[in-house]
């Protein structure tokens, strides 16, 4: 006897202003890593070389993003999933990175780290306008989107942090912003495996229910 079976819906043809989003983006973060990865180790700035990280993993995460659009509702959860476990690792990379610093107790130079925390912001700022429209997408769209977020919120704190270690000469302003940095990271990597998670099971349900 015939059962009544319910079917996953075709792939999404991707949207152009989607992948257009994407492709700014990937450029915009790509070049901000080499800018902070040259300028945190110029000026021993742990905020800084830990955002270098962040627009590092954001450009791997859009370019994966990229390869995904238009695959089945599995596959871009088991992306958005990878995208989730990255930006977990890269909080717990800056907790260590911190601690490091703060055992070797050199203060940053302020002036380069503000003058960069301000060119990433305006980077960031750019990607999270461009990337707003996608927020309350699927959870490969949340995923970049909350990128985006985390980072233009990390780079104001950034700023801060330069004005601190330049007015008390200490290294703690910069240890305190990569310590947001890093529970930035976590929470939001924590929300994207969550909803990846529930979007496989939901798929892996359908998968299930055509077999009968």
């Amino acid at each position: 006897m015939a059962c009544s079976c319910s079917h996953e819906p075709a792939p999404v043809k991707p949207h152009s202003k989607f992948r257009t989003a994407l492709w700014i983006a990937l450029i915009i973060n790509l070049t901000m890593f080499f800018v902070e990865l040259i300028g945190g180790a110029y000026a021993h700035s742990s905020a800084l070389w830990a955002d270098s990280l962040d627009f590092f993993g954001d450009a791997v995460n859009y370019a994966i993003s990229l390869a995904v659009l238009g695959a089945s509702l599995y596959w871009r959860a088991t992306v958005a999933l990878l995208k989730g476990l990255t930006m977990a690792s890269f909080g717990l990379i800056v907790i260590t990175k911190t601690a490091y610093s703060y055992v070797q107790g050199i203060p940053p130079e302020a002036i380069t780290m503000g003058m960069i925390g301000i060119l990433a912001l305006i980077a960031n700022v750019i990607s999270a306008f461009i990337l707003y429209a996608f927020r309350d997408g699927d959870a490969n769209m949340q995923s970049v989107w909350l990128c985006s977020r985390n980072d233009a919120i990390g780079n104001v704190a950034v700023i801060f942090a330069a004005i601190g270690v330049f007015g008390t000469g200490s290294l703690i302003p910069d240890l305190i912003v990569a310590l947001i940095m890093s529970i930035l990271g976590l929470t939001g990597g924590y929300r994207v495996i969550k909803q990846a998670l529930a979007e496989r099971n939901s798929s892996k349900t359908v998968s299930n229910l055509e077999e009968c």
